[in-house]
């Protein structure tokens, strides 16, 4: 795509009348540029959409906010700081998508034939394969995309996850490899899984036993016949008879006596 790109960047913007500065600088007496001139900007766009659908070659569509060309420069490259979006499709129509890369930030060097993505590098394949990566290089005289940093690489809809370092691919994604594997997910895709587990995680654990509920003081025989205690069923008060002792097994979990009545604070 490196010198068919170049070409249909200049034939689209020169057809559009985009906002592009081309500028002709003359040469010092050795037949090179000038540093100033190197360094000078020779191509300027912004909002550039650039679709080839040419007959017999892969169609594609090339979306960027804005270009930058510096073709005087020792090494030629075309700059895109905001970003680009690349569509390449199966044919030479476009109907049938076979592949999307996205990037923050990209350049091309003319004379090599390399292009440079960096920043949330994204490639989505149609058969479901998907790269994430920070820096991808795709060589367009050799047909290899690489890249040196870590990268992720899923597909089977989701299921496989491949995490590793330095990846290597042909430029049709299909025989790829990592020189430094990581880790390898299998993830498996259950229907209601999310809420079966948000609803087990909202009930507390069941204890392995039953559970045991406190006693509560039995107020009298006739608790429901009467609602004032009888004289009987009155705490001593002070100065009385000693209180008798209640037994050890009548002592339940609680801490309080079973079938005892509670004694009552003193007004």
């Amino acid at each position: 795509m490196g010198k068919g790109l170049t070409k249909y960047v200049r034939v689209a913007l020169s057809a559009a009348g985009s906002a592009i500065l081309l500028f002709s600088c003359g040469e010092t007496d050795s037949g090179k540029p000038s540093a100033a001139e190197e360094a000078m900007m020779t191509e300027y766009s912004e909002n550039l959409s650039i679709i080839n659908s040419q007959n017999g070659s892969r169609s594609y569509h090339f979306v960027t906010p804005l270009l930058e060309g510096y073709t005087l420069a020792r090494e030629p490259y075309r700059e895109f700081r905001k970003g680009i979006k690349i569509t390449t499709y199966q044919d030479d129509s476009l109907s049938s998508v076979d592949a999307v890369l996205t990037a923050n930030y990209a350049i091309y060097y003319e004379k090599r034939e390399l292009w440079e993505a960096k920043g949330n590098v994204v490639v989505e394949k149609s058969d479901g394969k998907t790269l994430y990566t920070q820096q991808l290089f795709w060589n367009a005289r050799t047909g290899k995309i690489y890249s040196n940093v870590d990268s992720k690489i899923v597909q089977n809809n989701g299921r496989d996850v491949f995490i590793g370092e330095g990846f290597e691919s042909d430029e049709e994604f299909k025989e790829w490899r990592f020189r430094r594997m990581k880790g390898r997910m299998e993830v498996e895709m259950k229907q209601g899984t999310d809420s079966v587990a948000s609803d087990s995680a909202s009930e507390p654990p069941t204890p392995s036993g039953a559970r045991v509920q406190p006693a509560q003081p039995a107020r009298s025989a006739a608790s429901g016949a009467s609602a004032q205690p009888t004289s009987s069923e009155r705490p001593a008060q002070p100065g009385s008879a000693a209180r008798p002792e209640i037994p050890m097994y009548a002592i339940e979990a609680s801490g309080e006596p079973a079938g005892s009545a509670r004694p009552q604070s003193q007004n």
